[in-house]
Parts: C-alpha cells; sequence; structure tokens
C-alpha cells in the first residue's frame, strides 16, 4: 500500500537514512568538483550539515513533526560548511517552515512543504545559478508535485523526485559552461540525489550500509603548500564562513537587518555570498580577497561561534575529473499509476510552460522543422505514467507518429486528440476537466473543445510563388490558417495586422496572440496598440511563447 503520512519519528528515521546514503557516496560528490569551483569538499560539506541535523534529533522520539523538522532544521544551520551545505541548510529549513503546525502530513503537505523549501534555498542565495543543487531541487520537486493523486505515497512521490533528480542533473552541463567542458554533473545536486535515495531506500525498508551517522571529524586533507610561495599572486581569494551569535552588547538584534549586511558585504567585493538567519545566529558565507574585512564587518554585530578561512587557490585542481555518479533507475511498478495523463507536443519554453500550467503532464520539444519520433511519443507516455493517456500532436504532421505510437504501446490506453495546431491544442487543455471517470467521455469533450478555433500563423516566406490567390515573394511574411494562405506582407507586424483582419477578429470577444523567439518589443508593442485602437472591445491575452519559426501565433475561439 505504501505510507500515505509522516510524523516526526518518521522523518527523523528518514534523515538519517539520507544522510547514511550521502555519507557512502560523499568521495563520489567530491571528485565532482571541477577547476575553477571552488570548496571541493561539496560531499564533506553536505554530509556535516546532515549530520548536525541528525546529531539533534539524537533520541527524538516525539511524533511531533513540527518538533523534530524544526530541531533537524536548528542542527543543519549549526552545522552548514560550504555553499551547498548552506543551501541544503535553508532548503529544509524552509521545509521545516512548511510543516509548523502540523503533528503529521499528508502527501500534499509533504509537496508544499518541499515547494516552501526550494523558495528558501533560493532565497538565501544573492545571484541564484542554474545548473546546480537549486535547479535539481527546483525540478524535481515540481515534477513529484504535478504528479500527486489520490493514490500517492510518501514511496511514489521520492520515487518521482528521483526520477527528475537524475533527469535534472543529466541537463545541469547544458546550464553551467564549465561543468560540460569537464564531462560532469553538479557536485550539490547529485550530493541531494544522494540524499534523496536515501530516504527513498528507507522508506522501502532497505537497510543502508553504514548507518551510523554521529557526526565525526573527518582527517583533514594534506594542504599542497607548493600551489602558493613567495612568487604567488592571489587570484581566488578566501572562503570565508563564520556562525554568528548576534548579542545585545553589541547591537539593537530587533533592527538587525541581514539584507543590508548582504548588501554590504557585496560592496566590499564579497562573491558567492550565502547568508541566513535563525533566531539571533547568522550563518555566513563569502568568497573575498579581504577576509578581515568582512569579518571586522560581521563582528560589530556579535560574537563568532564558529570561523573558517581557506586560501582558494589551494583548494584548485586541474586534474581530471571522473564522473563516477551513477543511479539505479526506479522500476515503474514502484510508481502506481496515475488515472488520466496528457501528453502533448510544442516548441517553445513559453509556450511549454502555458501548457504545463493547463494540466499537460509531458510536453514533447518539437513542431515545425523538428517533428517527434514515434520513440519519442513512446517515452513520453512511459514518462506519464497513466492509466489513460490523452496525446494533443498540435501539428497535422505529427498525427501519423502519435497513432503509431499509440499502436505500440501497450502499458496504458492512449487516446490521439486530432489537434492539428497550437490553438486547437491550447483549447482543449483550457476546456481539460478530469472530474469524469470515463475516458471516453474526457476524450470527446476534448476533440469538441476544438470546435470552430482558428488559428492564424505569421512566418517567413522561403520562396516566390502564388497561393490561393495570394501573391507571396521570398524573404517576405505570410499569413495563413491551417493550409489555407491568406495575406502577404513586407513585415511581420504588417502581415499579423493584414492577417487579424482577414480573420475578422474584431467579431471574436477574446484572441491569444503568442509572440516567437524573434518577434521584436517594438513588433509586440505594435500590435498592442493596433488591438487598442482597432478592437478595443476584443480582449487581448499575450504569451511569449519563444517559438521558432512563427513570429505570431493569433488564436481565436
Amino acid at each position: 500500500m505504501g505510507t500515505k503520512e509522516l510524523n516526526g519519528e518518521l522523518l527523523a528515521k528518514l534523515l538519517e537514512g539520507g544522510a547514511a546514503n550521502l555519507r557512502m557516496n560523499a568521495d563520489i560528490v567530491n571528485d565532482l568538483n571541477v577547476f575553477p569551483i571552488p570548496d571541493g569538499d561539496t560531499g564533506d560539506n553536505m554530509m556535516m550539515t546532515m549530520n548536525g541535523g541528525i546529531n539533534a534529533l539524537n533520541g527524538h522520539t516525539s511524533p511531533s513533526l513540527t518538533e523534530a523538522a524544526e530541531t533537524a532544521s536548528h542542527g543543519m544551520l549549526l552545522s552548514a560548511r560550504g555553499n551547498s551545505g548552506v543551501i541544503l541548510s535553508q532548503l529544509f529549513a524552509g521545509v521545516a517552515e512548511g510543516f509548523r503546525g502540523f503533528e503529521t502530513a499528508d502527501i500534499r503537505t509533504v509537496g508544499e512543504a518541499m515547494r516552501s523549501g526550494v523558495r528558501s534555498a533560493y532565497a538565501s542565495v544573492i545571484t541564484p545559478t542554474e545548473g546546480t543543487i537549486l535547479t535539481v531541487a527546483r525540478e524535481s520537486i515540481e515534477y513529484a508535485c504535478s504528479r500527486i493523486n489520490e493514490n500517492s505515497t510518501l514511496e511514489s512521490f521520492c520515487a518521482d523526485c528521483l526520477r527528475e533528480a537524475n533527469a535534472s542533473l543529466q541537463r545541469t552541463p547544458e546550464l553551467l559552461a564549465v561543468l560540460k567542458e569537464a564531462g560532469v554533473i553538479d557536485s550539490g545536486g547529485a550530493g541531494l540525489y544522494y540524499i534523496a535515495d536515501g530516504v527513498y531506500k528507507t522508506l522501502r525498508g532497505e537497510k543502508i550500509e553504514s548507518t551510523d551517522t554521529k557526526i565525526t571529524v573527518s582527517t583533514p586533507q594534506t594542504i599542497d603548500t607548493s600551489k602558493f610561495n613567495e612568487d604567488s599572486v592571489m587570484e581566488f581569494g578566501y572562503c570565508t564562513e563564520c556562525l554568528l551569535q548576534l548579542t545585545h552588547a553589541k547591537t539593537d538584534i530587533s533592527a538587525f537587518d541581514i539584507n543590508k549586511l548582504i548588501d554590504t558585504l557585496t560592496e566590499m567585493g564579497g562573491d558567492s555570498i550565502v547568508a541566513v538567519q535563525n533566531g539571533t545566529v547568522v550563518k555566513i558565507h563569502v568568497h573575498t580577497f579581504e577576509p578581515e574585512k568582512a569579518l571586522g564587518y560581521c563582528h560589530q554585530f556579535g560574537e563568532f561561534l564558529t570561523l573558517k578561512v581557506e586560501n582558494m587557490t589551494l583548494q584548485h585542481t586541474e586534474t581530471f575529473v571522473e564522473n563516477r555518479f551513477h543511479v539505479t533507475f526506479i522500476e515503474d511498478e514502484d510508481i502506481p499509476k496515475k488515472h488520466f495523463g496528457i501528453v502533448t507536443v510544442a516548441t517553445g519554453e513559453g509556450i511549454k510552460e502555458t501548457l504545463t500550467d493547463l494540466g499537460a503532464d509531458i510536453v514533447i520539444d518539437g513542431g515545425q522543422g523538428k517533428n517527434p519520433s514515434t520513440e519519442d511519443f513512446v517515452e513520453a507516455f512511459r514518462e506519464a505514467h497513466a492509466e489513460n493517456i490523452f496525446v494533443l500532436p498540435n501539428n497535422g504532421n505529427i498525427l501519423m507518429a502519435a497513432r503509431q505510437a499509440a499502436e505500440m504501446y501497450e502499458d496504458s490506453k492512449v487516446f490521439v486528440i486530432e489537434s492539428k495546431s497550437i490553438g486547437d491544442g491550447y483549447a482543449a487543455l483550457q476546456m481539460l476537466s478530469l472530474d469524469s471517470d470515463d475516458p471516453e467521455e474526457i476524450a470527446k469533450e476534448l476533440r469538441d473543445a476544438m470546435q470552430g478555433v482558428i488559428t492564424g500563423s505569421v512566418t517567413r516566406a522561403v520562396r516566390s510563388t502564388t497561393v490561393n490567390g495570394v501573391e507571396i515573394k521570398e524573404n517576405e511574411f505570410i499569413g495563413f490558417t491551417d493550409k489555407e494562405m491568406q495575406v502577404s506582407c513586407p513585415t511581420p507586424l504588417e502581415t499579423a495586422k493584414a492577417l487579424s483582419e482577414q480573420l475578422s477578429i474584431g467579431d471574436y470577444e477574446f484572441v491569444i496572440v503568442i509572440y516567437g523567439a524573434d518577434t521584436t518589443e517594438e513588433e509586440k508593442e505594435g500590435y498592442r496598440s493596433y488591438m487598442r485602437e482597432q478592437h478595443r472591445r476584443t480582449e487581448l491575452c499575450e504569451i511569449d511563447g519563444g517559438q521558432e519559426v512563427y513570429h505570431f501565433l493569433i488564436i481565436l475561439q
């Protein structure tokens, strides 16, 4: 059946499992650090952070979820070390905030608490960088939350997190050039994966080797001082950390402003700043060439509980980085299927995000010029992992591949809804209701929702010709619906206006315009002005679709 509820005792047990699994794989996480990223001990830093929470929970027997989460969070803050460690502590601080007031939590409450954790982690970093632990946390948790249903368990939620965390990790080199150059994934994100994997294994009753997570002091690594001698010039600065206890003797604690502290450290030339406050204790991490100035400024507000200053030149290495990270993929049988799933196709991040917001589970990247294959559809069906799957291809050229994939796929009942444009798919999802238990009825409602929808498209002509009586010149712009040519003009904006008139846009109460990747701000404002001046009774909804090929997509319902 799986676990449906989380309490304090179970939370403590799961954190122990997560810490134990990270401990087993800390060296792998450490080895993923690449030049010129400092703090080449990410695995150790994250492990020490987790151990702080575990030690704080030592002997915890209260079933109160609030109490357990707050205790672990405080312990993690005090033990947090390194950028990834501080971010991890803030991720859990947000989770603890999400659990405040709850003695126990159901799956949806767990999901919302995890979202709170992501918000807290992002807020703790002055300039959040994508392709790091932040990205892995955000993408995996959002994916898992989107798949919560009445059959969900803690096991299925964690399995979904792991599946997407691995996918997100594999994408990190595309977001950070230094990772791509070294051929590795992000180390902090890998550490987070191992923690989640330990939680999942513990939920399933698996024994994790070496579960003794009591905090230990590791043997200091030998520092190669030959990397910095009398002829050296400081290149990377100092990794500087402190745990600051605010004191009444030095400052008005009620008036202390951590944002002002962050701004001042930034003005001093500080970089990679992570600063968080928990009650009257402040954790600060900064890279600086003048640690004495940074620490001197902080010292005026209280006294240091801990201090660390390390020459980052001695941390750096240009040796070969081995990617030893690997995962054991979770079988679909471990995750209960949703009753319904939606798969659709689009290109352009704005359009894909819009379709996801409307209810799509999987949006396959594809469209004009890059049609997805049958295999792409089959993989999407597998990822949707639902008993009944509705497919919106959104392009007439893609229908055949979608139908072929539906015939091949035997693990679900697949309904191909014959959407031939983004407008069709948008209209269908806009009216989507899964209240009915009858998939045949839902498929009919999706098809009915597309009736009468008109999608006008504006793109550049690749050659001179005449179609449907419209004379077209190469490199000018054309406006058409489905495959019926309507207008041709010298510029995208002129074409969008002419196409709108041809389609009698003034007869509609509502119009959606989706701007393409090449649409300029002047063109967008030009279309807004046209609508205000010529069709003020028609409500305009604008979407920055980011799609290639089409400068404007105009949807009339």
